[in-house]
């Protein structure tokens, strides 16, 4: 015959489920650094904000742009940068910022990476990594697309992009086909 549980029974089991909840919890916010990852349709933080090295354009306001989180020894970096800077050559006229945010531990890694990749786009370098751990980026590289209002259109974690572009730039040829000329 079974027997029914006591109401201090029921209070111990509730605490110590709550209990682990709360430690569920607590390493899930550690993983993400306690930040939620940004999603399609969010407002992209300003960079102005972070302290950032490198020149940021003087206004972003109505402008395509595409921002890639990148680090030089990151092996798919190595594929996506010609993206980026065909990117930049082929809409930058028609108002396509790409600005590429490495995440680089030392400056010489990433100048050693620039010399061996040159690039004609914007290159920032997120030394303390705020910017970063704000928007919780999932892989490197990321790149997210940003419409003429600064929402996200588009993320593209991870190696995928130097693969299958294609829907990629079709969004951004979709975004600069709606600004006015």
């Amino acid at each position: 015959m079974s027997k029914l549980w006591t109401p201090l029974q029921w209070i111990r089991t509730s605490l110590a489920l709550l209990c682990w909840f709360s430690l569920c919890m607590s390493a899930l916010a550690a993983e993400t650094g306690g930040h939620a990852s940004l999603k399609v349709g969010d407002h992209f933080p300003d960079l102005a904000k972070y302290e950032l090295e490198g020149s940021l354009p003087a206004s972003l306001r109505g402008k395509i742009v595409v921002i890639d989180f990148w680090a030089s020894w990151c092996a798919p970096c190595q594929k996506t940068f010609p993206l980026m800077e065909e990117l930049h050559r082929r809409y930058s006229k028609r108002g396509l910022v790409v600005l590429a945010i490495n995440e680089d531990k030392s400056r010489a890694a990433k100048d050693e990476f620039l010399k061996e990749h040159p690039v004609t786009f914007g290159v920032l370098r997120d030394a303390k990594k705020k910017l970063a751990a704000d928007i919780n980026v999932p892989a490197l590289p990321t790149s997210y697309l940003l419409d003429g209002e600064g929402r996200i259109r588009s993320i593209q974690p991870g190696a995928a992009l130097a693969v299958n572009s294609r829907e990629f730039v079709k969004e951004i040829e979709t975004l600069v086909g709606q600004r006015p000329k």
